[in-house]
């Protein structure tokens, strides 16, 4: 483990508990805490160390560091034939490792779908999760694959051109949705609610739910796909003072766009809430100080 965060620990620990033998693990000092904590027993050492002890050496650095991270472990000589190379960057490329692959070793890219705000939260949501894997040969392929299986999580194959439209849909499938609830929160709040989130929560959950259930476009309330122009209209009339009514909006647009693609909006309703919204974007971003 060549940094131990909290990717590369709870990978770790998982791993572990699988009956891999974590040979060693480097990184800054908070590392050295984590892997006390989380890893007790496993050497602390520099990162050629941990590497030449190790068949898989998993780089879980920041995505900055990766490139320069994978050059010292090539120019050591510890990453050659006969080693499997990975880092767990959602956005970074396979390029990222090409210094090993130049000696030999097997490269791919192991980024775990899923959230981690914390280690403990990782280590309990990681299994049963997806584990997209990118590799330019079946045989790294299938390593990735035998690990996701060891961690239990659903491994994928990722191509390596598509890991920037890859990595934004994550961004939207974790990121944007808590962006989402916490603007909800705000006007939960600016409507009386003291502690809005128990009360809201139950309402997401249902709604993820039934796109599991229906898929998206079916699962579409509300009402841009009633086509109630009149309560889009009086919705953003409120929120221009709230800071959120810009983010309304796009949100509206893309519903829109979901709701026609889903074929749930006659083309006159579509039409009036186009006109609507256009009319909003243009209020919004002309007279900003109207709305202060």
């Amino acid at each position: 483990m060549v940094g131990a965060g909290r990717v590369g620990t709870a990978l770790a620990v998982l791993l572990q508990r699988a009956g891999h033998r974590i040979v060693g693990v480097s990184g800054r000092e908070a590392t050295r805490e984590r892997a006390a904590r989380y890893l007790p027993g496993v050497p602390f050492v520099d990162a050629a160390d941990a590497a030449r002890a190790a068949e898989l050496v998993l780089v879980a650095v920041p995505d900055t560091a990766i490139e320069r991270v994978a050059s010292e472990l090539a120019n050591a000589g510890v990453v050659g034939e006969g080693r499997v190379v990975a880092h767990t960057s959602g956005a970074r490329p396979l390029g990222e490792l090409a210094s090993a692959a130049r000696l030999g070793a097997t490269t791919l890219v192991l980024h775990p779908l899923q959230t981690f705000p914390d280690i403990e939260f990782a280590i309990a949501h990681l299994p049963g999760s997806g584990l997209a894997v990118t590799a330019r040969e079946d045989a790294g392929h299938e390593v990735g694959e035998r690990i996701a299986a060891d961690l239990g999580m659903r491994a994928f194959r990722l191509s390596d051109r598509e890991r920037a439209v890859y990595h934004a849909a994550a961004v939207f499938a974790s990121n944007y949705v808590i962006t989402v609830l916490a603007a909800a929160e705000r006007l939960f709040r600016l409507a009386g609610l003291d502690e809005p989130v128990p009360l809201f929560l139950p309402l997401t959950r249902a709604a993820v739910d039934a796109v599991e259930a229906f898929g998206p476009g079916p699962a579409l309330t509300g009402p841009v796909v009633r086509g109630d122009v009149a309560t889009v209209d009086s919705h953003l009339g409120n929120l221009v003072r709230s800071g959120v009514a810009d983010l309304y909006r796009s949100l509206a647009v893309g519903t829109l766009e979901l709701a026609d693609r889903a074929g749930r909006l006659a083309p006159a309703t579509r039409a009036a809430i186009r006109e609507k919204l256009e009319w909003w974007r243009a209020a919004l971003d002309e007279e900003p100080d109207r709305w202060r």
